[in-house]
């Protein structure tokens, strides 16, 4: 196992820093407020309250000593120019009207001191060192138009005090003018720069999204394809060969004409349905299912087919439901369907009771059935639980409950709730 050396551990965290200081944060976050070490959160105030710890007895001291202050004015200034760089760390706009007005007023101070003469003015050393930390941290959040407004303005009031006392002027002026402008763009840069990235890592995430999307897509047409070799060319055969059953098979009894008659039928209704089942699984969306999707109105019609698959069925329901949501109907009829394949498979015989009802804005669908009269048990190991899982994937769609089990005395009990009115799909955020 390969060990970091020192260096190497150094130029991590040096990446770490320039990417944390490029990323883009809202006002009033610090710059440093996702980077995922602790110590690079707390850096941005670290910085600053060395600044500040260092500037305001330098400052002090300066003035008193140097441009001979009065000691309370200077300590006043002193802390209008400095202390505002801790607010620099989350709001450096603020602060900086805050220090260009208290330098403002300094240069106005010094313009009566008496030890001003000779010495750099308007601006002190300590100010241009101040001034130039406060531009870093305006230049890593401010857009560029608010960059050049701060920058022409501190340009304007150093010409503003040029053209007062040009005798007292030694160009720190122009120095400060000048230096602002270059931290302002490189700080810009380095700003836009971090969020071009980010911009970037985004616009990839999006695409693999779209990768990810089109592969489930690609996979859903193979299993399309898949369906239609296996199933349906199976199907087409038991169709024709149930529906032409009575022409090759002489004397066959009127009743196992009808039996082969059901099963064409029921072989061609489950055709029809797997062909609308490849239409939604080839399209991108649920708009590919255009044929009319079963409902309530074909349950009828699957206790009929139980009942003449050997399975003693009887359906409860009223003619006036109301008004059903389409995807409550459909899901009504899939549970319904499966419940009743699901006796047909693992209960034959058993006596079975459809019950369909509304009340209090819920749409109740029951099915039970008694213990299977060839010993059969719902819950026989060889089922894969499939059936069950789609009962509750479709019930959780559509916001509702699903109560499946077991009965005391043998069978087995199928309990749904489903509401009429669908609530609104919540909105994504933008």
């Amino acid at each position: 196992m390969h060990t970091p050396t020192p260096l190497s551990r150094l130029r991590a965290s040096v990446r770490a820093l320039g990417l944390a200081v490029a990323t883009p944060t809202e006002g009033g976050t610090p710059p440093l407020a996702r980077a995922a070490s602790p110590w690079l959160r707390r850096l941005p105030y670290v910085v600053a309250f060395g600044f500040v710890a260092t500037l305001l007895p330098v400052t002090v001291t300066v003035l008193v000593d140097d441009y001979e202050v009065n000691g309370a004015v200077a300590g006043a200034l002193a802390t209008a120019q400095t202390v505002p760089l801790l607010l620099a760390v989350a709001r450096p706009l603020q602060a900086w009207w805050i220090v260009i007005t208290a330098d403002v007023v300094g240069a106005l101070f010094l313009l009566g001191a008496d030890g001003v003469a000779g010495r750099p003015w308007p601006w002190t050393p300590m100010i241009v060192v101040g001034y130039l930390a406060l531009m870093v941290a305006v230049g890593l959040r401010e857009p560029r138009r608010t960059l050049l407004g701060v920058w022409l303005t501190t340009g304007a009031a150093g010409f503003v005090y040029e053209l007062v006392r040009p005798d007292r002027s030694d160009g720190i002026q122009l120095l400060l003018f000048v230096l602002s402008g270059a931290v302002l763009l490189l700080a810009a840069s380095l700003r836009e720069r971090g969020d071009a990235q980010r911009r970037l890592v985004e616009q990839e995430t999006i695409s693999e999204a779209e990768r990810a999307r089109r592969t489930l897509l690609e996979e859903r047409a193979r299993i399309a394809r898949e369906l239609h070799d296996v199933v349906a060319h199976h199907m087409s055969v038991i169709t024709v060969q149930a529906d032409s059953a009575p022409y090759r098979i002489e004397g066959l009894p009127e009743a196992a004409r009808e039996e082969f008659s059901t099963i064409a039928a029921s072989a061609r209704e489950s055709l029809a349905e797997m062909r609308r089942l490849l239409a939604v699984l080839r399209s991108e969306g649920a708009e590919g299912e255009r044929a009319p999707q079963p409902g309530l109105e074909r349950v009828q019609q699957l206790v009929e087919a139980t009942v003449r698959a050997g399975v003693p069925a009887e359906l409860s329901m009223p003619a006036g439901l109301g008004p059903v949501p389409p995807a409550v109907d459909l899901s009504a009829y899939r549970i319904v369907q499966e419940a009743l394949a699901n006796v047909v498979r693992h209960a034959p015989g058993a006596p079975t009771r459809v019950s369909v009802s509304a009340d209090d804005g819920r749409l109740t669908v029951l099915v039970v059935n008694g213990p299977s009269e060839e010993g059969g048990s719902p819950l026989e190991t060889s089922g894969t639980g499939h059936g069950l899982v789609g009962m509750r994937e479709r019930v959780r769609l559509t916001g509702g409950t699903l109560d499946t089990g077991p009965l005391p005395g043998g069978g087995f009990r199928v309990a749904a709730r489903l509401p009429l009115a669908l609530a609104p799909a919540p909105e994504e955020p933008a």
